[in-house]
């Protein structure tokens, strides 16, 4: 008797078990594809037009295709198919994204991936409260960009650093004010290689409940527009110069 039930209780699990795996896979089938991002798709160059490389986090993927848009006819604006992160993935990954085409302007940007706090076993996003630590602490942070200007230097482009955008109040594991402290320490380097700082993070600051979303770090879809378009102006400024 206690055989059989147990017998009964094993086909009972195994029924069940493959009705939740049809379910599941239904589900999945169910679930449209997610598109691809258009910022990453590859551009074919105009001939004759100038070549533009904006490297930069989430952020700059936000404002990729309003400047593309904003520039056609103007100017073929790339970027590298991944979202560029914290410096230390910059140096690791430079090359790769210069590649060894001719580049008029780049426009560039790393910062927020630096200052964000991460865990003890690289935990995204973990406050120092609960023992998190910045993913790159200042003087790397300083060192890193001094690698990153040099190697970028040498491509003969334009060179134009975007400063790094505000930490709203209320954003997880980030701190309001460590923005302004990274851009103090990006300052003295671009000062230090003659390269022009585009300040979006006035602008953002500005306009930061109009643009970006509440407690975060993003873009509203209008609020990327909006850089955008400042930074085609940007660009535009530097291919006249």
């Amino acid at each position: 008797m206690k055989r059989t039930t147990f017998l009964i209780s094993i086909l009972f699990l195994a029924m069940t078990a493959a009705t939740l795996s049809a379910a599941d896979a239904k589900a999945k089938k169910k679930r449209p594809a997610r598109k691809p991002n258009p910022a990453m798709a590859a551009i074919k160059d105009v001939p004759g037009l100038p070549r533009v490389l904006l490297i930069g986090d989430s952020i700059s993927i936000g404002y990729t295709v309003p400047t593309r848009e904003a520039l056609k006819g103007k100017a073929n604006v790339h970027r590298p198919r991944t979202n560029c992160g914290p410096t230390i993935k910059g140096v690791k990954e430079i090359d790769q994204w210069l590649g060894d085409g001719k580049w008029d302007v780049i426009h560039f940007n790393w910062g927020l991936h630096d200052l964000k706090y991460m865990g003890p076993n690289g935990e995204n996003l973990v406050p120092k409260e609960k023992g998190g630590h910045q993913q790159v602490p200042p003087a790397a942070y300083e060192k890193n960009l001094e690698t990153l200007v040099k190697r970028m230097k040498k491509t003969g482009a334009k060179l134009i650093w975007r400063n790094t955008t505000p930490v709203p109040p209320g954003s997880k594991g980030r701190y309001v004010g460590d923005s302004k402290k990274y851009n103090e320490i990006a300052a003295k380097v671009m000062k230090k290689h003659d390269i022009p700082t585009h300040d979006l993070y006035t602008i953002s600051m500005a306009r930061m409940k109009e643009i970006m979303l509440p407690a975060n770090v993003h873009y509203t879809k209008e609020g990327s527009a909006v850089l955008g378009k400042a930074v085609a102006k940007r660009i535009e400024k530097a291919l006249k110069e």
